[in-house]
């Protein structure tokens, strides 16, 4: 038996019984996560994930019993194995018959141990190869849009701007049938006053300009993904129309009489706070409950730091082939500033400077400087040092009267008639700017 890839947390205050379950399930493959106590358990269970709990039922600070229903109460509760005493079968019994899983009694051989182990372990759903990024935080997302793939419920995507919540839609359509069309609408992109027209559609002759019949989103979407975008600038007449569609799944086009049969599963995705703007009045509360029956969110960029080195080396590769250029990869200097770098605008960020960096790139490799040109400052050339105002005053006033000298071939009577001064005046100031009386 292999337990390569999965995490398993240890719950055992025995330092002997706790060293050697860790050293076995290490011995098949799985990262073992051992505390020592209820409270430390209950503190990281949720953070790890684990797929599988081995939990003493006798603990320092409390039961076995106390952590499982308090972890029970989480989204997708790992199964339970409680190591026992003949003492506590009863309880174990209980907890079995509450949804635990499995009990197992000192002293115990290992090989049953394993078996118990195996058998508790969920299987790994299909496509669990890294799509959507490589940290715990989107295998998680990513396992859990396979399993509401094939569900027909609506689905709603929360996340930062940038985060991929429209890659995540197109992965769940994959799951779903990539046949199936999948229609992308952005509700911020189309003016007010035509998205009612563009999400329904119209009959000839409805309105002004209606020429032709035009088949909305809604209709264009068949029994494939209808994926509403930025959902929360929906304007609120059309929220109330978009409520009716998902109770009723039927619709008019504007103008039209006949009835149309909405087939397809809507998602929706938000970068705002859907609560906050029902409390402003900006967006229906029944709607909301009406979007928000499976919710995903998609974590920002800069708390899966996993995932940075690994869409960049994707990026760059797929980005290099599209344009034909011949680049090794990111520096190692390079992957030291992406880590580094907070992103602000998540992957959509990365994705423009990784392709800004992939087309001006002196190449082979791309360098920090590639990647975030916008941090370099050119060394600012040094003014020279401020002179006085008389400095500059005497400067300009040279420079005059040898331009005057220049314009009458030296003649100074003509050049002080021109500069607006007297004779005498302009053989002081000659004088004084050491200004020969043949400058010419």
């Amino acid at each position: 038996m292999s337990l390569e890839g999965r995490t398993i947390a240890l719950v055992e205050d025995d330092p002997i019984m706790g060293e050697s379950l860790m050293e076995r399930l290490s011995l098949e493959g799985a990262k073992v996560l051992w505390w020592q106590d209820c409270r430390t358990a209950s503190e990281n269970l949720a953070a790890f994930a684990p797929d599988l709990v081995v939990c003493d039922i006798r603990l320092p600070d409390g039961t076995g019993e106390d952590l499982f229903r308090s972890a029970s109460t989480t989204p997708d509760c790992p199964p339970f194995l409680f190591v026992t005493g003949h003492g506590d079968i009863d309880q174990a019994v209980r907890l079995m018959r509450n949804g635990a899983g499995d009990y197992i009694t000192k002293p115990f051989e290992t090989g049953r141990f394993l078996d118990r182990v195996a058998q508790l372990l969920r299987p790994i759903e299909q496509g669990a190869t890294p799509v959507l990024g490589v940290s715990r935080q989107m295998y998680e997302v990513q396992r859990l849009l396979q399993r509401i793939g094939r569900l027909p419920a609506p689905v709603l995507l929360t996340g930062e701007t940038g985060v991929g919540k429209e890659v995540c839609a197109r992965y769940l359509h994959g799951v779903r049938g990539p046949t199936a069309p999948f229609v992308a609408v952005n509700c911020a992109a189309i003016p007010k006053d035509l998205m009612e027209s563009e999400l329904f559609g119209h009959e000839k002759g409805a309105f002004t300009g209606a020429s032709s019949r035009h088949l909305g989103y809604a209709e264009r979407a068949r029994d494939g993904i209808l994926f509403l975008d930025e959902i929360g600038e929906l304007d609120l007449k059309l929220q109330a129309k978009l409520l009716r569609l998902l109770e009723d799944r039927s619709f008019h086009r504007i103008g039209g009489e006949t009835e149309i049969a909405f087939r397809a599963r809507l998602l929706c995705a938000t970068n705002a706070d859907l609560p906050a703007r029902i409390k402003a009045g900006r967006f229906r509360e029944d709607l909301y409950y009406r979007i928000n029956v499976l919710t995903v969110t998609i974590p920002p960029l800069r708390e899966r730091p996993d995932d940075t080195e690994w869409l960049a080396e994707r990026l760059v590769e797929t980005l290099a082939a599209e344009v034909g250029a011949e680049l090794a990869g990111l520096s190692g200097l390079a992957l030291d500033e992406l880590r580094a770098y907070d992103w602000p605008g998540n992957v959509r960020e990365l994705r423009n400077r990784i392709e800004r960096a992939v087309s001006l790139s002196p190449g082979p490799w791309i360098m920090p400087g590639d990647l975030f040109p916008d941090q370099w400052t050119a060394p600012s050339v040094t003014d020279p040092k401020v002179g006085s105002l008389e400095a500059a005053r005497d400067e300009a006033e040279k420079r005059e009267i040898l331009r005057a000298l220049r314009q009458s071939g030296g003649a100074i009577v003509e050049a002080a008639n021109a500069l607006g001064i007297s004779r005498t005046t302009m053989w002081e100031k000659m004088r004084r700017h050491h200004i020969e009386a043949s400058s010419a």
